[in-house]
C-alpha cells in the first residue's frame, strides 16, 4: 500500500494537479448539464405517452425540435397535457383504440427501452382490464352505418352483426322479398 500513497503525494506534488482537478470538474459538470437537457427535451414525449396521448409520436418530436426555439417546447408540453380524444369515422373505434396502442407500444419501446416498455405495457393491460370490467356494465355499439359497411382496408363486420332475414314461420324457410 505504501506504492499507491507515493502516486498519490507524487501525483499532488505535480504541477498539473490543478489543472487536472478543474478539468474533471469541468467534465462532470457538462456531463451533468448534457444529461439534463436531454431529459428536458424529451420530458414532454415522455407525458404524452404516458397519458396514452394520440398524438404521442407527434408531441415527443415537437418536444425535441423544440429545442431550437423555446415556444416550440413550451406549446409540445401543454399539448402533452391537453386532453383530446381523437375520432375518426373511417374506422371502427375499437379498431381506432388497438392502432393507437400499438404506436404508443412502440413508442414507448422507443422511449424507455425494454424495462420502461414492460412496465408500459402490465399499466396499459391493467387499464384495459379495468375499461372492459366497467364496459361489461355499459355496452358500446357502434352507429347503424357502421356496422354494415366495411371501412377501407378494414375487415368487414361478422355475419352475427348484420341483421339477418327472419326465417318463414310456417314454411320454414327465407323469404326472397325480406332477403334483399
Amino acid at each position: 500500500m505504501d506504492w499507491v500513497q507515493n502516486a498519490l503525494n507524487n501525483f499532488a506534488a505535480s504541477p498539473y494537479f490543478w489543472d487536472i482537478i478543474t478539468f474533471a470538474c469541468l467534465g462532470i459538470a457538462l456531463t451533468g448539464v448534457m444529461a439534463g437537457v436531454v431529459w428536458i427535451l424529451g420530458l414532454p414525449g415522455r407525458i404524452a405517452i404516458a397519458r396514452n396521448h394520440p398524438d404521442a409520436e407527434a408531441v415527443y418530436l415537437m418536444g425535441w425540435v423544440g429545442f431550437a426555439a423555446v415556444v416550440p417546447w413550451i406549446q409540445a408540453l401543454i399539448w402533452a397535457y391537453k386532453p383530446t380524444e381523437k375520432i375518426d369515422i373511417r374506422y371502427f373505434p375499437a379498431a381506432e383504440a388497438e392502432a393507437e396502442r400499438e404506436a404508443l407500444e412502440k413508442l414507448s419501446l422507443y422511449v424507455y427501452g425494454k424495462k420502461g416498455h414492460r412496465r408500459r405495457v402490465e399499466l396499459a393491460e391493467k387499464k384495459a382490464r379495468e375499461a372492459q370490467a366497467a364496459g361489461a356494465a355499459r355496452p358500446v355499439t357502434a352507429p347503424a352505418s357502421q356496422s354494415t359497411e366495411a371501412s377501407p382496408g378494414k375487415t368487414s363486420a361478422s355475419p352475427t352483426e348484420v341483421s339477418q332475414p327472419a326465417p318463414d314461420t310456417a314454411s320454414g324457410t327465407v323469404d326472397a322479398e325480406k332477403k334483399d
